[in-house]
């Protein structure tokens, strides 16, 4: 990636087709200078939030593949959900990071939405920054009417697109733009009377005078009143007071705050607020949080320690991911970076001139193997999730059983899939470490049998997540190609466990 890091958040109308996500998924990742940041889906409001950061032009192509796949999969005139929607890629915006400005976004914007319209026919509105209109600057102005209305007003001057044509695909519409940062959450109350919760929204959002930079809807989401709101701007109008200005109005009503939830990212300072807020820490510093104060210290590592200490904290937390499997892939990533060592401090030296060529060629296998791996940790728990959100797919009629079945096949597949792939990369770190305790560096031999070591736990662990999803199959024999896969694998890996052996007694290792 380059210096500049720019955010995408596009939103698509869909949640309760996993696999559709999944594709959506599959090409935004196979944009290199992007990196998935989050992936939120939610079945009643029928809609996914994702969350990808990059280069300028890594996050312009694959916001572009993206639209493009959700336009052949999605049909608007089959949607149905609670949230307001015009397109199956229904808004995408962008938002500078480090290093990127306002205007490289609203240039990102205007050259993704003629492209959109050129090769997609999709018509695209501007919003927020990239606005051409000042009435088009909010996103619900844009919106009014949903598809439906838009379907039978697009012609009319004040509603055509500033992109493609005045009639719209069953792809919809597309809103593009830029913004600052935005937090979208949601508060649920003790009560299932919508009434409620459309009362408080109408109070709380800006544009029915309530809180500045807050916009609200009230809705029915899994049997309970909920208060959906975006935060256009935390730092002037902070998440704990629009909590503290909901949980008063709720009280006029007889109810309270059930629970709340966050909808994608949310930036860390926003969160330290609230907490400083509700404890009432008013000479609190910034300074005085510990991994703040850790990260930063100039013996730390900045681009690598706090990769690792967040994935270890999340795998100790509570929640189903990331879990075992993203722990094999993550062990097999080490064991590929301790080969990767191995072979970089053996070249050069005199005394293995003999093996420098093996070695370059190892490092720079082992390097692919590494990213690969890395890869996989959040690959592992995004197929689980996806698995998770199949089981929650409707089932009333058996056209909907038959629907969510084969969903729930092909998620349970692809949660196999991406272990089995862990397993492949985890015997071939295996034999690489093999080659460096054989060949490597006398005194680093301990290094390559600890990468291999590394190695075989991931195939452990990815042995376990590979059985475990097949088995749980209704015909599971659907997977026994898989199974025979990994058995091949196993018995070369028992194969190579037995060489390691006798090289590290050769070699004086043990």
């Amino acid at each position: 990636m380059t210096n500049q890091l720019i955010e995408c958040i596009p939103n698509f109308s869909e949640a309760r087709r996993p696999e559709v996500i999944d594709q959506i998924v599959a090409v935004i990742q196979s944009v290199k200078e992007v990196k998935l940041l989050d992936r939120s889906s939610d079945l009643d409001h029928n809609r996914t939030v994702l969350t990808f950061a990059g280069s300028p032009q890594g996050v312009e192509e694959a916001a572009f593949r993206a639209i493009k796949t959700a336009s052949e999969l999605i049909d608007l005139d089959q949607h149905t959900g609670e949230h307001p929607r015009i397109g199956a890629t229904d808004v995408v915006p962008f938002v500078p990071l480090s290093g990127a400005t306002m205007e490289e976004c609203i240039a990102i914007a205007r050259r993704l939405g003629e492209r959109v319209a050129s090769n997609l026919s999709i018509p695209v509105y501007l919003y927020e920054s990239a606005a051409t209109r000042p009435e088009r600057t909010n996103l619900e102005t844009i919106r009014k009417g949903q598809y439906e209305g838009l379907k039978s007003e697009i012609e009319k001057p004040e509603r055509q697109p500033d992109f493609g044509p005045a009639v719209l695909p069953k792809a919809g519409a597309t809103v593009i733009g830029a913004r600052n940062p935005l937090i979208a959450f949601n508060v649920y109350l003790t009560s299932d009377d919508v009434s409620i919760a459309k009362k408080i929204a109408k109070a709380v959002r800006q544009s029915s005078g309530g809180l500045r930079y807050v916009k609200g809807l009230g809705l029915l989401v899994d049997g309970r009143a909920q208060v959906s709101m975006n935060l256009t701007n935390f730092r002037e109008t902070p998440i704990a007071r629009v909590v503290e200005f909901i949980r008063r109005e709720a009280e006029r009503y007889g109810v309270g705050i059930h629970h709340s939830e966050l909808v994608g990212l949310i930036p860390q300072e926003a969160l330290v607020d609230a907490a400083v807020w509700y404890t009432q820490l008013d000479a609190f510093s910034p300074e005085q949080i510990l991994e703040s104060r850790l990260f930063s210290s100039p013996t730390a590592d900045a681009s690598e320690t706090p990769v690792r200490v967040t994935f270890v904290e999340q795998l100790a937390a509570p929640t189903p991911t990331p879990g075992g499997g993203s722990a094999g892939a993550y062990a097999g990533a080490m064991g590929a970076a301790l080969v990767a060592m191995v072979a970089g401090v053996t070249i050069g030296k005199k005394k293995y001139a003999e093996v420098e060529a093996e070695m370059q060629a190892i490092r720079v296998v082992a390097e692919n193997l590494r990213k690969e791996l890395s890869l996989a940790v959040d690959d592992d728990a995004g197929a689980f999730e996806a698995l998770m959100a199949t089981f929650k797919l409707p089932k009333a009629t058996e056209e909907e059983q038959a629907t969510r079945n084969a969903a729930i096949a092909n998620a349970t597949l692809n949660a196999a899939h991406v272990p089995l792939h862990v397993a492949e990369h985890a015997v071939k770190v295996m034999e690489l470490s093999l080659k460096c305790a054989r060949h490597g560096l006398q005194s680093a031999i301990s290094d390559a049998a600890s990468g291999f070591a590394m190695a075989r736990a991931s195939l452990t662990a990815a042995a376990y997540n590979v059985r475990i999803n097949v088995n749980s199959l209704a015909d599971p024999s659907l997977g026994d190609r898989m199974i025979a896969e990994l058995t091949e694998l196993e018995k070369a890996a028992n194969l190579l466990d037995g060489e390691i052996q006798l090289v590290m007694k050769d070699r004086g290792g043990i």
